[in-house]
């Protein structure tokens, strides 16, 4: 793209002064592109008024491209909002500016040249049905002045000083939330350093689930009743807490700050679906995690596609019995209650005949599993995200009181499950935020430990510039996480946003972990070094909780239409 735009040059006053000016002008292009974009993929994907499914599976390419460019463009608005707020405050100092300033050059430059939506596949302008007149609508003076001097190697070798000299800040730039926020981060942060660190890679390396003590240290400090309502027993506190604490509880070790997910999924749906009764007994036990819950939706055949599921749950005088198999079920064994997605109408092939359930069952030990009649089970071993292990599970003639069908109706099931998914994927979201940020810690650390040719590793360009770029899009994730739960806490819908929030961050943990395996060389490599692990961990987050291609499926489908 050529520059004739006004010269940036790292450490002129004018710039800093001017920064914010040129990153807000910089998105109007950005959204016209978008606006642009959306026709001509509507266009390709529209049946009369409305998209077809059949043509969103044929031209997925275009669909699901739209979807990151969507994405981008909300994560620079983000951005830019954050900028503005910190501004306001008096809070953005030469670290924030200069995360602003690569992160716009950098995803400006990814916007027009090519956006990495996985490793191996580059979205074009041109596979959205853009043509190039269409592409010199981004040829303004600011989005030209960014590409050319936003992100270079000075800017990213000053940050990554700066990232030492503040080497004791939680966070590499302010976070833009709260002081309340910020005093619930610093808390679990402490806990984290002082309990998690020092014994995750172990349990990872053994094959351990996560201690008990854990466990019951994190329902003391209410992580697994921090969003229930206070008259059920929680804190009632906002999602944006919830992001919070998962995000550092996950910086220690996924594992742990997974271990609330279940609680919230289980908490939202008996909040969104479930009888009052139903209400009132389930939802203290959960919030004092007296009862620990899984879910249990997915089976071998059908992946994403739940409304193929065949395991049934037959009427027996007031209660059920469920039969039928269950896969990918994380901490199976220790929990009391499971959510289980199960077909009451055989005569149906599709969402409309499932419903959910709320099915005890007896916590296992190590001799015997799953004690409870009805229902066994076997653990599948796995690469990374071991804290609380993932199982196949099978039900014969399993009971389930009538009392705990969910809401007391069926055919509802499939519904219920999509009120949690808003919530699911940014907690999800918040994860991968924890995971980038734990392979910025470790790598970091070593290149700064790591000496070759006479120096630390963090002095060659090559490196400092993975670690800045690990620290900005952390930055960017967060900001888009932060957003869409303020979103959901206003009591918007933000499926959308949701999905955006970890679409985008599960990327970028999986980049930060290679990119800090790359660091450590051959030694990450090797068992004994956490960035192991993390790179594990991180290729979870863009399988679970919605593939990232059925990801870019749902919010193409949603802003399309």
């Amino acid at each position: 793209m050529p520059h004739d735009g006004q010269d940036m040059t790292l450490n002129t006053p004018m710039l800093l002064d001017n920064l914010l000016t040129l990153t807000a002008d910089a998105l109007h292009p950005v959204e016209a592109l978008l606006d642009t974009a959306k026709t001509t993929v509507r266009a390709l994907v529209a049946d009369g008024d409305r998209v077809s499914g059949a043509l969103v599976e044929q031209n997925q390419v275009a669909a699901h491209g739209f979807a990151w460019l969507a994405t981008y463009a909300q994560s620079l608005r983000q951005m830019q909002n954050w900028a503005e707020r910190l501004a306001a405050d008096g809070k953005f100092g030469e670290t924030e500016q200069l995360i602003q300033q690569i992160a716009f050059g950098e995803y400006l430059w990814q916007i027009y040249g090519g956006i990495p939506m996985s490793q191996g596949e580059i979205l074009r302008l041109q596979d959205l049905g853009l043509t190039q007149d269409d592409m010199r609508g981004l040829m303004s003076p600011a989005v030209m002045t960014l590409t050319q001097s936003g992100n270079t190697q000075a800017a990213r070798t000053r940050l990554v000083e700066l990232m030492q000299e503040q080497a004791a800040n939680i966070t590499v730039g302010a976070s833009g939330l709260d002081d309340e926020l910020e005093m619930i981060r610093e808390q679990f942060r402490r806990y984290v350093v002082d309990k998690i660190e020092p014994h995750a890679h172990d349990w990872h390396l053994k094959d351990e689930l996560i201690p008990m003590e854990v466990i019951n240290e994190l329902a003391e400090m209410g992580v697994f009743g921090l969003t229930i309502p206070e008259e059920f027993g929680g804190f009632g506190l906002s999602k944006a807490s919830m992001c919070v604490v998962s995000e550092e509880l996950s910086r220690g070790y996924i594992g742990v700050g997974s271990l609330g997910t279940r609680s919230e999924i289980a908490a939202e749906l008996i909040l969104c679906g479930g009888t009052n009764e139903q209400k009132q007994k389930w939802l203290p036990q959960l919030a004092s995690a007296e009862t620990l819950p899984t879910a249990v939706f997915t089976e071998p055949n059908t992946g994403s596609d739940l409304g193929s599921l065949r395991t049934r749950a037959v009427r027996d005088g007031d209660d059920w019995t469920i039969t039928g198999n269950k896969t990918w079920i994380t901490h199976a064994t220790r929990t009391q209650v499971m959510t289980v997605l199960a077909r009451t109408d055989p005569d149906t092939t599709d969402y409309n005949g499932l419903s959910m359930f709320l099915a005890e069952k007896t916590p296992g030990t190590d001799d015997n599993p799953f004690p409870t009649p009805g229902m066994t089970g076997g653990e599948i071993e796995v690469l990374g995200y071991r804290g609380m292990k993932e199982y196949e599970l099978a039900f014969d003639g399993f009971e389930v009181k009538g009392e705990n069908l969910l809401g007391g109706v069926t055919g509802k099931g499939f519904k219920q499950l999509m009120e949690t998914f808003e919530s699911a994927r940014i907690q999800t979201a918040a994860r991968a935020i924890g995971v980038a940020a734990s392979a910025l810690d470790v790598s970091m650390q070593y290149a700064i430990d790591r000496k070759q040719f006479g120096q630390s590793l963090i002095n060659f360009p090559r490196v400092s510039g993975k670690l800045a770029m690990m620290a900005v899009e952390t930055m960017i994730a967060r900001q888009l996480t932060y957003f869409s739960a303020e979103q959901k806490d206003s009591g918007e819908r933000c499926d959308i946003e949701a999905g955006m929030a970890k679409l985008l961050g599960a990327r970028v943990a999986w980049a930060c972990a290679d990119n800090g395996l790359q660091i450590h060389g051959g030694n990450g490599f090797a068992l004994e070094y956490k960035i192991s692990r993390i790179l594990c961990d991180a290729r979870i987050l863009n399988i679970f909780e919605g593939a990232a291609e059925i990801q870019a499926q749902v919010i193409a489908r949603r802003l399309l239409g």
